[in-house]
């Protein structure tokens, strides 16, 4: 029996899954130990879509995610920018005698690309940190100077106001952008408010796990 979901099993559901059944959907099992256990208790096949692989080695079903992510993270980063919602009050793409904010994106995959579009399109100063040197080449014919690439080697702009975490992986081992010793000596501070993108595994921060920061 085949089992074809979009969102993962709920809690209700775990006591009707069966040895004999084959399910296909997106789990995100990194951060739900919980749902892992129930899976691996029921006995069933459990096939997540975003690690179907294709014959390039990308991920086909995780890509549109991974694209929707990119692009609601600027978004809920800049609500949560605003005063009501705890934040200080400033406008990504500023106005007239007042400077955009600065977006950091740590990743320059499909979500960091992503989220990139959308931050310039508001108007946002730009960084993307990749220790890929090809995908930085790649990111700046893409954007131009609209964005400013960046290895991970120097200390953290001072006045982050939205950093989004765009690293995942496919081991044990996490990537890691920033190392504590680095952290140690940047500027980057506790965030005040933070959303996350749950599609891939990481750190940006080597004793962090935020995505936005505000």
């Amino acid at each position: 029996e085949l089992i074809v979901k979009v969102k993962e099993p709920q809690e209700s559901e775990y006591s009707l899954l069966r040895s004999d059944q084959i399910l296909f959907t997106y789990l995100h099992l990194a951060p739900d130990r919980k749902q892992a256990d129930a899976l691996i208790k029921s006995g069933c096949s459990a096939i997540a879509y975003e690690t179907v692989t294709d014959d390039k080695g990308g991920l086909p079903l995780l890509a549109p995610m991974s694209m929707v992510a990119g692009r609601m993270s600027i978004q809920c980063g800049a609500h949560f920018l605003e005063i009501s919602k705890g934040g200080r009050g400033q406008l990504l793409g500023g106005v007239p005698g007042v400077p955009p904010a600065k977006v950091i994106i740590f990743g320059g995959g499909i979500v960091g690309t992503n989220a990139a579009k959308m931050a310039v399109g508001l108007g946002a100063d730009v960084y993307i940190f990749d220790l890929n040197p090809q995908r930085l080449s790649e990111l700046d014919q893409l954007f131009g100077t609209s964005i400013t690439t960046l290895y991970p080697t120097i200390d953290i702009i001072v006045s982050i106001i939205i950093a989004l975490n765009g690293l995942s992986h496919r081991n044990d081992q996490e990537p890691s952008l920033i190392s504590k010793d680095l952290l140690k000596f940047s500027s980057i501070r506790p965030p005040k408010t933070k959303a996350k993108i749950n599609g891939g595994i990481g750190k940006s921060y080597s004793r962090s796990i935020v995505a936005i920061t505000a």
